[in-house]
């Protein structure tokens, strides 16, 4: 299965696929090509594209200001830019991320 995420020559560009209004924040898994985000923030006003940028920057322990929006501003299907020049590190995470996820799954 492919990631949902590739590297680029600005940084990793992340498929993410939103769910506002859940219970709580987290990375529930790969929805389609996408990974899988869900936020208690609202999708109104912008709020639900803020969370979802200010979660992945403490998730990936980068600056807020390095991730940016690339598409999906109205739509649950959004892309992610994380620039940055280790982009290699910032796979990795994901990777991880992932995996603790699928972890968590078959523990349950």
């Amino acid at each position: 299965m492919p990631y949902p995420w590739r590297e680029t020559p600005a940084g990793v560009l992340l498929r993410v696929h939103l769910q506002p209004r859940a219970a709580r924040d987290c990375i529930v898994g790969v929805h389609g090509d996408a990974l899988k985000v869900t936020l208690t923030a609202p999708p109104v006003a912008n709020a639900a594209n803020s969370a979802l940028l200010a979660f992945l920057a403490g998730l990936l322990a980068v600056p807020r200001a390095s991730l940016s929006l690339v598409s999906g501003e109205k739509s649950r299907e959004k892309k992610v830019l994380v620039c940055t020049t280790n982009s290699r590190q910032i796979a990795q995470r994901l990777e991880h991320t992932l995996l603790r996820v699928d972890k968590k799954r078959a523990d349950d």
